[in-house]
This record gives structure tokens, sequence and C-alpha cells, in this order.
């Protein structure tokens, strides 16, 4: 392990412990704790959401059930919460997209009225992958294609107004190019449909490092600010001339109105869980870092990102003014 990181994840769990002491003294739980997840049973969110449950599950001594509830654009999950008691048993992993989706679809759930929010878990590292016998050599030619042939060529993200069709939303409205994309419920079914050559290419959170490490795609870009260390040859979007960076971080939620005493319970529980080598070398393995934020910088990030996110929606189309 680097020894910045391990400093880090170090430095981590000695703020953690006392929290996690005081949390104990005021709540554990007395039988298990359900934590819905949005996203499809063995994706990247499902594994190390489960990994973090296997470790919070020796912290307080009852079991940690990972309950898989994909749909609604990755929004089912925390809406599950709307009739749940606050009383720490019933949990959900709220994706980005909750933050967006009420914007241009009617929900029954406000993101920031009827959630507590608890902590940050990750954020995926969002990328332009095709299969490694693609025509397409660099980002430049999948544009040059893209704009040739205008929405002959698919590509498939993790659902419709989610960070992947939205970041490629942008690199059209940028480049004149027109893609088609095909939303699927997550990643093990949008590299199944790269793979089998139902799709053109991939653009969305790295389910697909794996491959491109067995040599069997191919990263032409990254939508990140800087270049990713372990593929220091591949260019991000901005180095080609086009401005776009992918956003797509996820946490963990309660029903509104849970007591603070159990939210810093769960949130220092979840804090060392997040210190766990193995749950670092699962992220590692899908170029993915912690997304440490306690409570309250969790709430400040979704109420921010709510607000600045609207007007990329209406110009992409999918909300209105």
């Amino acid at each position: 392990m680097p020894r910045r990181r391990f400093a880090t994840l170090a430095g981590l769990a000695a703020v953690a412990a006392p929290l996690l002491a005081r949390g104990e003294s005021r709540w554990k739980p007395e039988k298990p704790i359900t934590i819905y997840n949005p996203f499809a049973a063995g994706g990247v969110t499902d594994v190390h959401v489960r990994l973090l449950g296997e470790s919070v599950s020796r912290i307080f001594g009852q079991q940690v059930i990972v309950d898989v509830k994909p749909g609604a654009a990755g929004t089912l999950a925390p809406a599950m919460l709307l009739n749940a008691k606050p009383d720490g048993y019933q949990l959900a992993v709220m994706s980005i997209n909750s933050l967006r989706y009420p914007h241009y679809q009617k929900t029954n759930w406000d993101p920031l009225k009827d959630f507590t929010y608890i902590c940050g878990l990750s954020a995926y590292t969002m990328g332009i992958v095709v299969r490694s016998d693609s025509p397409w050599k660099t980002i430049d030619d999948m544009i040059a294609a893209g704009k040739k042939e205008p929405e002959k060529y698919n590509y498939g993200t993790s659902g419709t107004g989610g960070t992947g069709q939205l970041m490629m939303i942008e690199v059209e409205q940028k480049t004149g190019a027109r893609f088609t994309t095909v939303p699927y419920k997550g990643g093990a079914e949008w590299m199944q449909a790269l793979m089998s050559g139902q799709v053109d290419f991939i653009a969305d959170a790295a389910q697909w490092a794996p491959f491109v490490d067995d040599g069997k795609c191919r990263v032409l870009a990254f939508a990140t600010e800087a270049r990713i260390p372990k593929y220091k040859d591949t260019p991000t979007l901005i180095e080609r001339g086009i401005d776009v960076v992918g956003q797509s971080p996820y946490g963990l939620v309660g029903p509104k109105n849970m007591p603070p005493e159990i939210v810093e319970s769960l949130y220092a529980a979840f804090r060392q869980a997040m210190a766990e080598p193995k749950v670092n070398e699962y992220l590692d393995k899908f170029i993915q870092l912690p997304w440490y934020k306690t409570p309250a910088e969790y709430r400040a990030f979704a109420e921010k990102y709510y607000v600045e996110v609207k007007p990329l929606l209406i110009k992409a189309g999918l909300a209105k003014e």
C-alpha cells in the first residue's frame, strides 16, 4: 500500500475510534441493519457496500444486510426509506443521480428534505472505453465517426440521466458528434453488452478496468481533471480540447429526522470500515478512492450540487426551466 494512502487510513482510524466509542455508548444496534443498494448485484457499488457491511457487522456485532433495489435511474433505493422509521435499521446508498432526477422527473420525495445524510463512501472514475478490436484508436477517431454518421454508434451507460449520459451529452454539445445512448441497470450488464458487440463503447464508471488490464478493452479518454497514474499514457477529455468532467460520488443516507446519536454512531462505524485495507484494495481495482464526507459535509455537497446541476440538465434537454 502506498505510504501516503497508509498514512491517510491510519489517520482516519485514529479519528474514527474515539467517535465510535462515543457512538457505542449512546447507540448500538440491537438487530440487523439493512442497506438498500441502487445498483445491480455484483457491480462495483454492490461489492463495495458488502465489504463495508462486513466490517460494520464486526464493529456493531450485528449483521448488515445489503438489499439490491435497482430501478428509477438509481433512485429507488433511497426512495425505500420514505416510510422507514428513523431508527438506524434501514439505510440506503444514494447515488448522485438522486440529486438530478427530481429536476426532470416528478418524484414523491425531495432529496434535501426527506433524507438524513450520514457519510460519503466513494466516487466513480468516468471514462470512455472500447473493445481492443475497435477501429477507434483515439478519442478523436470516435468523435470523427460520430460526426460522419450521427447516432449510428451506440454507447452503454448505467441509466438515463446518469453521469455517463450527461457526460456524453456535454461531449456531443462541445464537438458536434452524435451518438445513441443505451441504458443498463449496472456495470455487469453494460460490460456484457460491450463485449458481445451490442454497443460500440462504454461511457461510464470503471467497471471496465479489469477488462482494460486484461487487454480486452482500451480507454480512449478519462472524464477526469487530471490523468490517472495507473493509465498515465491515456489523455483526459480536457487534454483533447473537450472540457468535460464526470462527477459521480455516492454515499450513505437514512430516513429523515434521524437522531444525532444514531447518525454519529453509524458515521463512525462506516468511517472505520472505510479504512480497512481490503476495502481500499477493492476500490483500487476499479480506480476509485474513498469519498470522505462527514454528515454535515455530505449534506452541504448535496445542497450545492442540487442547485448547480439544474442548468446542465436544462441544457441537455432533460429538465425544464
